[in-house]
C-alpha cells in the first residue's frame, strides 16, 4: 500500500470520529497558509465545530470563564456531554489568550479569546481532529478564527510579556512598548461578563444569562438562590441579581 493509500486509510478512520449521520464536516472545511512552511492546510472554523457539537450532543454544554491578565484576556472553555453533568466531568478543556490587534481594531480580544478556548476546547474533543494532527506545534501565526481575513499574531505567553525583543527593519532592537496597567473590572463590566455566560436552563439552553435575564428573570433568580451545578453560573447569576437590584433602588 502506498503512502496516499495509508493516509486515505488514516483519514476514513478519523472521519468516524463523533460522526453524525447525513452531516460531512469536511465540506464545512476551509483552507489557510502555514506561514513557516507554506503548506496548505485545512482547519474547521469554530461555527462549524459547534454547529457538528450541536448536532452530536444536542443536550451538551459549553462553559466559559474568562480572566483578566495584564493586557490579555485569559479564557477556559470546557466541553460537556450533557448540561447535567458535574463541573469536574468534562469531556474536554481549553485555554488561550488574546490580546488588542492594531490589525482588528473592531475585534474584541475578549470574545476572541473565547472563541479561541471553545475552538481548541471543540478540536480537543474530537470536533475537527481530522482536519490536524493532534500534537502539532502552534505554529507563530495562527489562522484567523473570526474570518476578519488578517492573520493575527500568535498570543505571547504572559510570563514572556517584558522579555522579548523584536527587531525593526535595520535590524536594531526596537523598544516595547510599556505595559497597560492592571485595570480592575467595574460593576459594568462586571455585569457585562455575568451576562455573557451560557446558561445551563434546558428550557433557555444556547442563551447568555443576559438573554435570560431579558426574558425570564425569575430564571436568574433561580439559579441564583437554588441552582446546584457550575458555581461558576451560580455566582454569575448572583452578581446580576444583586447588581440589577442596586440599580433598581439607585
Amino acid at each position: 500500500m502506498n503512502q496516499a493509500n495509508i493516509l486515505g486509510a488514516q483519514y476514513s478512520v478519523l472521519s468516524t470520529i463523533n460522526k453524525v449521520e447525513g452531516f460531512d464536516p469536511s465540506v464545512l472545511a476551509v483552507e489557510y497558509i502555514d506561514l513557516t512552511t507554506q503548506e496548505k492546510r485545512k482547519r474547521l472554523p469554530v461555527m462549524a465545530q459547534l454547529a457538528w457539537f450541536r448536532l452530536k450532543h444536542p443536550e451538551g454544554k459549553i462553559a466559559i470563564s474568562v480572566e483578566g491578565v495584564k493586557d490579555y484576556f485569559v479564557a477556559t472553555a470546557r466541553i460537556y456531554v450533557s448540561y447535567k453533568d458535574p463541573v469536574e466531568c468534562y469531556l474536554a478543556e481549553a485555554t488561550a489568550s488574546r490580546k488588542y490587534d492594531p490589525l482588528k481594531p473592531t475585534v474584541s480580544p475578549r470574545e476572541w479569546a473565547q472563541t479561541a478556548a471553545v475552538g481548541i476546547a471543540l478540536r480537543n474533543a474530537g470536533f475537527g481532529l481530522q482536519f490536524g494532527a493532534a500534537g502539532d506545534d502552534m505554529e507563530n501565526q495562527v489562522p484567523d478564527e473570526l474570518g476578519a481575513g488578517v492573520t493575527p499574531p500568535a498570543a505571547t505567553p504572559v510570563d514572556q510579556i517584558g522579555s522579548q525583543i523584536e527587531n525593526d527593519a535595520s535590524g536594531a532592537p526596537a523598544a516595547l512598548p510599556a505595559p497597560e496597567p492592571v485595570v480592575e473590572l467595574t460593576p459594568e463590566q462586571q455585569f457585562e461578563k455575568a451576562c455573557a455566560v451560557v446558561s445551563p436552563i434546558k428550557k433557555h439552553f444556547g442563551k447568555t444569562l443576559g438573554e435570560v435575564l431579558n426574558q425570564d428573570p425569575r430564571a436568574i433568580k433561580w439559579l441564583a438562590n437554588s441552582y446546584n451545578g457550575d458555581p461558576q453560573i451560580k455566582a454569575a447569576a448572583e452578581f446580576i441579581c444583586n447588581y440589577s437590584l442596586e440599580q433598581a433602588s439607585a
